[in-house]
């Protein structure tokens, strides 16, 4: 279940995989099905997934 506490981040700040774990207070293994199925972007870097704050915000405006 995703935070009822709306994340206080920078919109154009990019996250990885375990800050937006701990931002949306949801498992990696949800984060990833949640990735699979669509409701949330990343964008595939040299070091790994990232998610744009305006994603994570878009992502949890729609899921609260």
């Amino acid at each position: 279940m995703v935070t009822s506490v709306q994340p206080n981040i920078s919109p154009t700040s990019r996250y990885t995989i375990s800050e937006t774990c701990k931002l949306l207070g949801i498992h990696r293994n949800t984060l990833r099905s949640y990735v699979n199925a669509g409701y949330i972007k990343s964008m595939q870097k040299v070091h790994g997934q990232r998610f744009k704050g305006s994603e994570i915000l878009r992502f949890w405006n729609t899921f609260v």
